[in-house]
């Protein structure tokens, strides 16, 4: 099984699939991810022609049919079974799995590759059962490497990963795939002949994250803007109707999931739990913080704390892109027959959005961040700030705060624009009055240093040269 099409970064990941493959031990390893980050195409260009036998799993397939797919999936790769009279149960399938595959001349190490697993082993089923049979009884004997994959990471997680049952500590490897960031990003394009200068890879990088399903959706004769148009705005876009497929191709009750994205994607900051109440109407209790939690491990939000805050007042934010763009751009104007991303990318909503989308970008390239900084090797946190009117002093927001180990502290300001950022006298001011208000409330007695993370840097005037002491641009986040 050869893929044409070459794998791009990865490097990790390719390396930990290799060592499964060369260790002289059976090995079981989970893939997991957000949908199409391309964990299929990942653990098929690696291992090629050693996986001997995929089985994919059908999206809201009952176990009828995801049991006859398996059948027939095994036919395809040389197995034989009855399909005309075939095993109504899990366990009857993978005993017949172990049969056909000691018949084969399997002296090299092999791969069987079980993807979409999540929707193999659907409500009610003894899936479970079945492969905990085939791994112990089995598969842990032979010179195998068991592959199991899916886009419903909080499933996996659950279900397999902290299996208690038959399952547990079985898993040899966890992978969890992640989007690509900037520098991949600008490696997938170019080697699609599309040589964006950054500004455009950034404008893309934020309406649709680093998915590389969805950029290979990306034509070399359109800007940045047009493609995001064609894509997002077009009925015939992939991306027009991506948002409905989404959730419920991962979660059931997935319009729990779905109302927790809509509400954090209304509010420019981050939410805490409460607020997500609020907006949502969902009860607190175990039932909100397992869809929390599914969230997070699926990759559409993650939590921030914030600096002395206790654990409920932790931040919430949706950080997938491209949810956070359709929800802010593309669904508002749903319906319109003359309104275009061309036309949006010189309105004010338009500004608005990449204000927060530019610093998710950022929150998510604090590595490149660091290094940047010149503090690459020192112990850190990040953290956000919120604080509310008291005592005379105004209220706050800090995009973010770097506490360092080595007793100091980044009051980082993220500032998108389409040039050299400008700092002018009130702006000056204003930092000044966020390292008072900050310092009134932490009580903290570290060194604040007043970092810019801006796209093209700042103009060097006298403000710039009296309140900011480092200055990052969008360049720094290629790394």
């Amino acid at each position: 099984m050869e893929l044409k099409q070459e794998l791009l970064g990865r490097a990790g990941e390719k390396e930990r699939l290799k060592t499964a493959l060369e260790s002289s031990k059976p090995e079981l390893v989970a893939v997991i991810g957000r949908r199409r980050v391309g964990k299929t195409f990942l653990v098929r260009k690696v291992y090629g022609d050693k996986i001997k036998l995929e089985v994919t799993g059908l999206q809201k397939g009952k176990k009828k049919e995801q049991l006859r797919n398996f059948q027939i999936s095994m036919r395809a790769f040389g197995l034989q079974t009855p399909l005309d009279d075939p095993p109504d149960n899990w366990l009857d399938t993978f005993f017949l799995l172990t049969q056909e595959l000691e018949k084969k001349d399997l002296r090299e190490k092999y791969v069987i590759f079980l993807d979409e697993l999540p929707w193999m082993a659907g409500k009610r089923s003894d899936f479970i059962t079945g492969f905990s049979y085939f791994w112990n009884s089995w598969a842990s004997k032979q010179n195998i490497v068991v592959v199991i994959c899916g886009s419903a990471a909080s499933w996996m997680i659950e279900k397999v990963v902290n299996d208690k049952g038959g399952l547990h500590n079985r898993i040899t490897d966890i992978i969890h795939l992640q989007p690509f960031n900037l520098k991949e990003t600008e490696a997938f394009l170019i080697a699609k002949n599309i040589n964006y200068p950054r500004y455009q890879v950034i404008l893309l990088y934020m309406a649709i994250g680093g998915i590389p399903m969805y950029l290979d959706f990306v034509r070399k004769n359109l800007s940045a803007v047009q493609n995001i148009d064609h894509l997002c705005f077009r009925e015939s876009g992939f991306l027009y109707d991506e948002f409905d497929r989404l959730f419920p191709a991962l979660f059931d009750r997935h319009e729990r999931h779905s109302s927790i994205v809509k509400t954090l994607a209304s509010k420019q900051k981050g939410m805490t739990r409460q607020e997500i109440m609020d907006g949502t109407g969902l009860p607190n209790g175990g039932s909100l913080s397992k869809t929390l939690k599914e969230l997070q491990q699926s990759g559409f939000i993650k939590n921030y704390p914030g600096i002395g805050k206790k654990k409920k007042e932790v931040l919430y934010r949706l950080v997938d892109a491209y949810c956070l763009f359709y929800l802010r751009q593309v669904a508002p104007n749903k319906g319109s027959q003359t309104v275009s991303f061309e036309q949006l990318y010189a309105m004010p909503p338009f500004k608005n959005w990449c204000g927060y989308a530019y610093e998710n970008v950022c929150l998510d390239h604090l590595v490149q961040i660091k290094t940047k900084l010149g503090i690459s090797g020192i112990l850190t946190r990040a953290y956000s700030f919120v604080a509310k009117p008291k005592d005379g002093l105004p209220g706050t927001q800090i995009d973010l705060l770097i506490d360092r180990a080595d007793q100091a502290i980044h009051i980082c300001e993220i500032k998108f624009s389409t040039g050299e950022y400008i700092i002018d006298k009130k702006t000056a001011k204003n930092i000044r009055q966020k390292h008072t208000v900050f310092r009134y409330h932490t009580k903290t007695r570290k060194h604040l240093f007043t970092t810019f993370i801006t796209t093209f840097g700042l103009v060097d005037n006298n403000w710039r040269k009296e309140t900011v002491d480092q200055s990052v641009t969008m360049d720094d986040l290629f790394v």
